[in-house]
């Protein structure tokens, strides 16, 4: 396999077969961010204002999933990128029936628990996949029409459901919505995806024989790295993987926002359900649409620019979002926040493919994926405790906008430039 065997045209196909994928992967974690939070109260008899316990399904999904995230990177540089996937889309199988038949909102958080094991090791999977078939400069087209595709999934998924449960029982419409999907997902994963740590492996080989410029960005560590040594590697040893990764981190304040407290901060002031539906779906088009072109962006001007901005606009749209009225105030809002996801989601993932070397980079990536999707669990707790003793949804607004102004300063500090001109200088190896 000659490095010409990379290339995301050359590779088109397996790069479709990651696409379909990964929009599966979306519209099964998307099936519920409409309706669920509406009817924790009607369906489940959550306490009116215990936002806590109502988020408990979102800090129960990035600890699981953010675990498996870690160990799926692991899992697939030993046993390959298909089979992993195939177990996550196996795991979720029972997640509709539970949804269907819960007697009580636990029932719920331990589908999500399954729902954490499908994302960490499904979505992880299609990324780290495209990681092993494209060039180095097109890393970020690539994430970007990852992730365009995974949340285009998230968003349609919102607005689908949100419309089923207008006129059916909405556990039968997400219950429904999510066998169908998750079956066909399953069925397509097994005859249609194709194996790519052979690309990887072909990588690694040749930059241990000729490590090229490219080569050169890559932070040093062992050649067969243990768990331990990746793990600290990317958490606290080197700078910039630590910025990644807390920015990785941080930035899922925001979803875990707009999944938990935004549905139900817009019902409390009068919006329907289709409304809400709306809304949630104008965020996550503009997240998903926008990355067509802030991952090409990134391959152009380099990573950190694109970074610190998408961190400063979500800051800037969270903390405006109750300060005003209106479904087409929080849509502007709410798109305004979507564009600022798109310039940091998928250029944080090329940043950290740019300077992992590819007898690792599934682990890397793991490590990475592990610390961001904890980030649902660590905002949605912040978010819920702040809110209940402050007695206001509005509280989790502070938290994310002040959370994200943090990150980003810390991201302008610590990260180095991983990609363009400035990243021709070799990081400094980890001690």
């Amino acid at each position: 396999m000659t490095d010409r065997a990379l290339g995301l045209r050359r590779n088109l196909n397996l790069f479709l077969e990651q696409l379909l994928q990964v929009f599966f992967v979306g519209l099964t974690i998307g099936m519920q961010r409409t309706v669920l939070p509406v009817i924790a109260e009607t369906e489940f008899g959550i306490a009116e204002g215990s936002v806590t316990a109502l988020l408990a399904i979102i800090v129960s999904f990035g600890v699981v999933k953010g675990t498996m995230n870690f160990v799926s990177g692991r899992m697939s540089e030993r046993v390959g990128r298909r089979r992993v996937l195939i177990w996550g889309w196996i795991a979720a199988l029972p997640i509709p029936v539970m949804i269907l038949l819960a007697p009580s909102w636990e029932w719920i958080v331990a589908a999500n628990v399954l729902l954490g094991i499908n994302q960490g090791f499904a979505w992880s999977m299609t990324v780290t996949a495209k990681m092993d078939i494209v060039r180095a400069n097109e890393r970020g087209l690539a994430t970007g029409v990852n992730e365009f595709a995974g949340y285009g999934g998230v968003a349609l998924a919102g607005l689908a459901t949100g419309y089923l449960a207008s006129f059916m029982d909405p556990r039968w419409a997400m219950a429904l919505f999510g066998g169908v999907v998750i079956v066909a997902a399953l069925v397509t994963a097994r005859l249609a995806f194709t194996e790519t740590l052979p690309f990887a492996r072909a990588e690694a080989a040749r930059h241990a024989a000729a490590p090229s410029e490219a080569g050169s960005r890559y932070v040093e560590g062992p050649d067969t790295p243990t768990t331990g040594q990746v793990f600290a590697l990317v958490t606290w040893r080197n700078p910039t993987f630590m910025a990644l990764a807390q920015g990785g981190s941080i930035e899922k304040f925001v979803d875990a926002l707009m999944w938990g407290v935004v549905p139900l901060f817009l019902v409390t002031r009068g919006a329907s359900l289709i409304e809400v539906g709306w809304v949630t779906t104008i965020y996550g088009v503009f997240w998903g649409a926008s990355q067509l072109w802030t991952g090409p962006l990134s391959d152009r001007i380099g990573r950190k620019i694109p970074i610190v901005l998408g961190f400063l606009l979500c800051a800037i749209g969270v903390f405006a979002f109750p300060m005003v009225s209106g479904i087409a105030p929080w849509s502007l809002v709410a798109a305004l926040i979507g564009v600022g996801m798109a310039l940091l989601y998928p250029t944080l993932i090329a940043a950290m493919g740019d300077i992992s070397h590819p007898s690792w980079r599934g682990s890397a990536l793991g490590v990475y994926r592990f610390w961001r999707d904890l980030g649902y669990a660590i905002g949605a707790l912040a978010m819920g405790l702040m809110a209940d003793f402050a007695g206001l949804l509005d509280a989790g607004f502070w938290v994310t906008g002040s959370a994200m102004t943090l990150s980003a300063l810390w991201l302008l500090v610590f990260m180095k430039e991983t990609h363009g001109p400035a990243a021709r200088q070799r990081p400094k190896p980890a001690r």
